[in-house]
């Protein structure tokens, strides 16, 4: 019951598990809306602490990709999957893509696949065995392919967006950034900041991320837990989820949080401490809907085009534009407002009979 209660209080459509231990799948997939048209979302790769760990991700996972969809006024609603399994696996790994794809199918194009965190475009060509509710496919197939290099444009706009409200300009030199994470999306970050002018200092858990990125970029590198005290102007993290949380935004010296992180925030009740030391929160999913807008491209009469793409990232700096002006028109905290947006579209939408 208690599952059932987490996803009718999060407003999920449904819920589906995944069990086929011959080839090692254990997965969860969350649909969460699907008014304004078939979820879409990653499949994320990861070795979860408990199932429990899981079953939450994907519900707030799904959740948020609601609001990124509808925000960034794709005709997609919010789904994600995740595979408990070590996301470096090698042998089998073919196999475990292969089931999950007849399991995407199953679902009858009511949820659409992409890559995410620990997987990649090889993953989706094997799930495409199985079914074409795909999308981040290859490009030799036609496909976006990785849509982290899209993520991250959508990510430094907002960062230029939001600078122009803090300190009254979008020239990013000599700007002070802490950017937690240089995996695939926060290594493309890293590189448009540097050629902004930015002064980055990163963090990761990946030794060999930090030796490319301090060897291409010159950048500074500090502990994982000394990412939040470093004196910046913005702080973006680009890794796992609910670093900003009461303990770390204590220690924060930064004006703006942007990053390309899911479900930065640990909870609601963190507003007030944001709030309180006068820092502007750029929602997640509001800014780092580029990758999204990327997958969603590959369902466009059509397929992909590049220019299609592009137009529908760079409009990721006028949504966040909109975002503040609401949230400073209405007296609400950035992400109610962002929320709020995305709902009255979707609602917009119902009224309409989809």
């Amino acid at each position: 019951m208690r599952v059932l209660q987490a996803a009718a209080e999060r407003e999920h459509e449904q819920v589906v598990f995944f069990n086929y231990p011959e080839v090692g799948l254990k997965a969860i997939v969350g649909i969460h809306n699907t008014v304004l048209g078939p979820s879409l979302g990653g499949c994320r790769m990861r070795l979860y602490k408990d199932e429990e760990q899981a079953f939450e991700d994907v519900l707030r996972l799904s959740e948020g990709m609601t609001y990124k969809s509808s925000l960034a006024g794709l005709d997609l609603g919010g789904g994600k999957s995740c595979i408990i399994a070590d996301p470096h696996m090698k042998e089998g790994r073919e196999e475990l893509f292969v089931q999950f794809g007849k399991c995407v199918e199953a679902l009858s194009g009511r949820y659409i696949a992409a890559e995410d965190m620990g997987t990649s475009v090889q993953d989706v060509v094997y799930m495409q065995r199985e079914t074409e509710h795909l999308s981040g496919r290859d490009p030799a197939d036609g496909g976006g392919g990785d849509p982290s290099p899209w993520t991250a444009r959508g990510v430094h706009g907002s960062i230029v967006a939001a600078c122009e409200r803090v300190y009254g300009t979008s020239d990013l030199a000599g700007r002070k950034v802490a950017l937690q994470g240089v995996g695939h999306v926060g290594m493309y970050l890293l590189d448009s900041l540097v050629k902004a002018g930015a002064a980055v200092t990163i963090c990761d858990t990946n030794e060999s991320h930090l030796e490319l990125a301090k060897k291409e970029y010159g950048v500074e590198v500090c502990g994982l837990d000394d990412i939040y005290d470093v004196d910046c102007d913005v702080y973006a993290p680009c890794a796992t989820g609910q670093t900003v949380n009461p303990e770390t935004v204590a220690r924060m010296k930064c004006k703006i949080i942007a990053g390309a992180a899911n479900n930065q925030l640990s909870d609601p009740g963190v507003y007030n401490n944001i709030e309180a030391k006068e820092i502007l929160y750029c929602p997640d999913f509001a800014i780092n809907s580029g990758g999204v807008i990327s997958c969603a491209g590959e369902l466009q009469p059509g397929g992909w085009n590049e220019g299609w793409v592009a137009d529908k990232v760079d409009n990721i700096y006028f949504t966040m534009q909109r975002v503040l002006d609401e949230a400073q028109k209405r007296g609400r905290f950035t992400e109610l407002v962002a929320i709020e947006l995305a709902k009255e579209r979707i609602e917009q939408r119902r009224e309409q009979g989809n």
